[in-house]
């Protein structure tokens, strides 16, 4: 008998697809019934083959352009995608696997993981395509009623692959290129660009330049207080004949832009009486669109404090793994006209849940459907403005538990659903001119008449600007009080994550031509699935940097932008090439472009960019360079910035301005000037490419070198303490422990007699280790929850806390995971797969006795976890902390390393 195989882009989709399918047993990492053989990638399997793996050693102009002649060659992502790339080709080459479903998620990346896969197997066998909005139950079977032909998805394929080969023909040579440009007088300094990341850092950068640019001005405001028969009302001046100078967007009807000026207003005015006139209309106002992804971003962002990766993570569980959301990374905000059904049956099911979860939507549910409010309507149903996915909404199954993130996306998403299907709300506008010799005051009010849409956000109150008093027509006011009010004009506001996001999906605004505007109004830079990855790639590489909830572009990025400006590399700096690709990528998937024109062009442009910084032969780069406010360390003179360096002006006295690949913010070489020391600091990057921390210091020869903290050994001179204050004490010895450059360390493991060898680094795994937590690591043995380390291995972060140990060293602990909610997950798995083995009949026998075994084991646990609750309850909670302090520890290759 022939089988068709299913291949699903996680492992948890292929267990949704077999348990909606049903007839499935399960056969280590794939399933199997009479009917299909299904397995899953693990995301992305395989990757495009980089220079690096064929040429060796340091990145320089003689390896460049590297562009392959032929088909791009593809390897494993990594390690551990060999074995699941085994599996999959193994299926794959089965001589009763005739056929191949693509189930992998409905976009390009899904498309791009599945065909990788497919050529790296060198099968050829007839395909077609499951399309999938939802996973839930009913969703999956329709999708597979519906599969859609190979020949149908040959253009999205083809635009797949051309994006992922253009990004990396830019990125590839882009960033050996201007790598290799900044590595000319030594060193290595590592220049990531990339054809969507560094337009978005040049947004970013533009905002920051204006900012650093702007010049407060003072205006003023005139504001009075009026009398009336009814109480007191406030107004403010205005100049009724004030028209918009698009020269000058500071100026607004309301500034005066001297003091005399208010002042004339203030004394022409004071005690007088005044005119009321009044003005009152009506004003609705609709709900806000459905979420698509950037939108949900945003919001969370805004309302939550949400970075856009934390979202989109958060949106796919609730897609995935609860059934809860239709798939997130969609950029479309509207639904299919022929929805209307479904999103009857999604009111139904939310009126009739009782999960804790949905007690905030039953009752709004119930009031849609018996209203009638979900009719035909293109503000939500229409089929033009939905792409490959439409608008993120809920699904049919209302989850019963989520974490306290995941309820607030949940909870988002399920009220911006029913918002958009209630009338909208009702304003009563008034608008007060008050006059007084010959000068205006207005008054503004805004009260809500029908709250509509807003009741679901319980706003159901007129609220504070309901609290206008009422005046009669022609009423005569007297003046009670007047001042003028001085204010200051404000730069703009730095990008968030949300304001970020926004500016990149509108990018389309800052291009010229019609035609590119028009392509990017669709998408922007990037898309929905890639932003968050784009914004944390830039906090990754140390171009952008967090500052509450502000990003600031680091010294990097701005040497990033001079490096591109000089060498007239634009196409990197604005959005115009992706507004270009994007336009063709559209094309292509429409079946209008053929890829091929379009790779050559990539590949002109990939040549354009290497030539211009290998052929640049300036001893600099033209730039806005800083001039130091602290004198030159060796002659007093003035230090200026550079390109590579800041020097003094009048000697030779020079520092590079990216000493281990680490690039100095302004502040901290005024700092290293004033006080010769600097740090410790994380960051810089060793000639192995491994991170390390140091301090900075300049000699007394005025050269800059590291100091590793490790000057301190026994041929060491001893260090006096007296007069510092010590951070607690010694978990060894009992003697104080004091800040010793990049050591914590015992007063006696450095004194003339060394009777103690206390130390623990001030920098462990890239984490700054504060003296206040340092303090409260010797009181009470343990730190609070430290977010900053980063793996040596994996180069992942993660999270720890550092406590002593009885020997007093230092080691981690890790949150430990709910072991409760971890023992049902593997019950149901394990209950699921022998119901699943026992459909064959030549496996009952066996699932029979399996499950007898099982069920002893499960009550002999039952009674002796009954019998002591409390101690294995106690017992457990311990080995699950050491059990994931040991998982996690054995990722950290450095545990033994100085800095502990």
């Amino acid at each position: 008998m022939t089988k068709t195989l299913i291949i699903a882009e996680k492992p948890s989709v292929a267990l949704d697809i077999s348990r909606a399918l049903g007839g499935f047993s399960r056969e280590g990492d794939y399933f199997e019934s009479d009917e299909y053989v299904l397995s899953s990638s693990v995301g992305h399997l395989l990757t495009l083959t980089n220079p690096d793996d064929v040429v060796r050693g340091k990145w320089s102009f003689a390896h460049l352009p590297a562009i392959p002649a032929k088909e791009f060659d593809l390897k494993p992502s990594d390690k551990k995608s060999t074995e699941r790339l085994k599996l999959l080709v193994k299926l794959l080459k089965r001589k009763d696997v005739t056929a191949i479903i693509n189930a992998c998620d409905a976009g390009r990346e899904g498309e791009l993981i599945f065909r990788y896969i497919v050529q790296y197997s060198g099968v050829k066998k007839p395909i077609k395509r499951l399309w999938l909005q939802s996973m839930t139950k009913t969703a999956i079977v329709e999708a597979f009623e519906n599969l859609r032909d190979d020949d149908a998805m040959k253009p999205l394929e083809a635009a797949a692959r051309s994006r992922a080969e253009a990004d990396w023909l830019i990125g590839i040579n882009g960033t050996r290129a201007m790598t290799a440009f900044n590595s000319k007088e030594g060193g290595f300094f590592k220049t990531p660009i990339g054809r969507v990341q560094t337009p978005t850092l040049a947004i970013v950068c533009e905002r920051e330049e204006k900012i650093r640019a702007f010049q407060s001005r003072d205006y003023w405001e005139v504001h009075a207080t009026f009398v009336a028969a009814a109480g007191l009302y406030e107004g403010r001046w205005f100049d009724p004949s004030f028209k918009k100078d698009e020269h000058d967007p500071e100026k607004k009807d309301s500034r005066l832009w001297s003091l005399a000026s208010a002042q004339s207003v203030v004394a022409a005015c004071r005690g007088k009486n005044g005119t009321v006139t009044e003005e009152s209309k009506p004003s609705t106002q609709m709900s806000p669109a459905l979420f698509d992804l950037t939108s949900l971003q945003r919001e969370a962002n805004s309302k939550f404090g949400f970075t856009a990766k934390t979202t989109l993570a958060l949106a796919q569980t609730l897609y995935e793994r609860h059934k809860a959301l239709t798939y997130p990374r969609t950029d479309s905000r509207y639904l299919p006209e022929d929805y209307l059904g479904t999103v009857r049956q999604t009111f139904d099911t939310l009126s009739a849940s009782d999960s804790h979860l949905n007690r905030g939507h039953k009752e709004f549910a119930g009031k849609i459907l018996a209203n009638g409010w979900v009719k035909p309507n293109r503000r939500i149903f229409d089929n033009k403005k939905v792409s490959d996915h439409f608008a993120i909404i809920p699904t049919l199954q209302v989850p019963k538990e989520l974490s306290e993130a995941e309820a607030k996306i949940y909870d988002l998403v399920t009220k911006r659903f029913m918002a958009v299907f209630f009338p909208p709300a009702e304003y009563r506008i008034t608008t007060r001119i008050t006059e007084v010799s010959q000068h205006r005051f207005k008054t503004e009010g805004k009260v809500l008449v029908k709250p509509g849409w807003l009741e679901i956000y319980g706003k159901e109150s007129q609220g504070d600007d309901a609290n206008l008093i009422p005046v009669a027509d022609s009423e005569s006011v007297r003046t009670e009080d007047i001042a003028p009010k001085a204010l200051q004009t404000k730069p703009p506001a730095r990008y968030t994550e949300a304001t970020l996001l926004s500016a990149m999906e509108g990018a389309g605004k800052l291009v010229d031509d019609d035609e590119l505007r028009e392509a990017m109004s669709e998408r922007g830079l990037g898309t929905p699935a890639t932003r968050a990855t784009i914004i944390e790639g830039l906090l990754n590489e140390h171009y952008l940097r967090r500052e509450g909830r502000e990003l600031v572009p680091s010294a990097k990025a701005r040497q990033l932008m001079t490096l591109l400006t000089g060498l007239n590399v634009k196409e990197l700096t604005s959005p115009e090439l992706t507004g270009e690709w994007e336009h063709k990528l559209k094309q292509m998937e429409q079946g209008k472009l053929d890829r091929a024109a379009f790779m050559r062009d990539i590949a002109q442009t990939t040549q354009v960019i290497v030539k211009r910084a290998k052929e640049y032969e300036q001893a600099t780069i033209p730039g806005d360079y800083a001039t130091l406010q602290t004198p030159c360390p060796q002659c007093g003179s003035v230090v200026k910035e550079n390109y590579r360096r800041y020097a003094c002006t009048q000697c030779d006295f020079s520092i590079t301005k990216h000493p281990g690949g680490r690039t100095f913010e302004i502040p901290e070489v005024e700092e290293l000037l004033e006080k010769k020391t600097l740090g410790p600091l994380s960051g810089f990057i060793s000639k192995m490419g491994r991170p390390f921390s140091a301090i900075l210091r300049i000699t007394d020869e005025n050269k800059l070198e590291f100091d590793f903290g490790q000057n301190n050994e026994d041929d060491a001179e001893p260090v006096d303490f007296t007069g510092q204050t010590a951070l607690g004490k010694c978990p060894k010895c009992g003697a104080g422990v004091f800040d010793n450059g990049m050591n914590y360390v015992c007063e006696k493991s450095v004194a003339q007699e060394k009777s103690c060898d206390f130390k623990s680094g001030k920098v462990i795994l890239q984490q700054e280790i504060p003296g206040l937590q340092m303090t409260k690591l010797l009181e009470s043995g343990k730190t609070d929850l430290l977010d900053g380390f980063v793996s040596n291995r994996t180069n992942r972060k993660f999270k720890a806390f550092l406590t002593l140990q009885e020997n007093g060293k230092i080691g981690f602990e890790f949150e430990p995971r709910p072991a409760k909610a971890a023992s049902k997950t593997a019950a149901k798995k394990a209950a699921k797969t022998t119901a699943d083995a026992a459909d064959k009949p030549t496996a009952k026998k066996a699932a029979a006795k399996k499950a007898t075994k099982t069920a002893s084991k499960t009550a002999t646990k039952t009674a002796a976890k009954k019998a002591t609750k409390t101690a294995a309850k106690k017992a457990a909670t311990k080995t699950a902390v050491k059990s994931t302090t040991r998982k996690l520890a054995s990722d950290i290759p450095d545990d033994d390393d100085p800095a502990f």
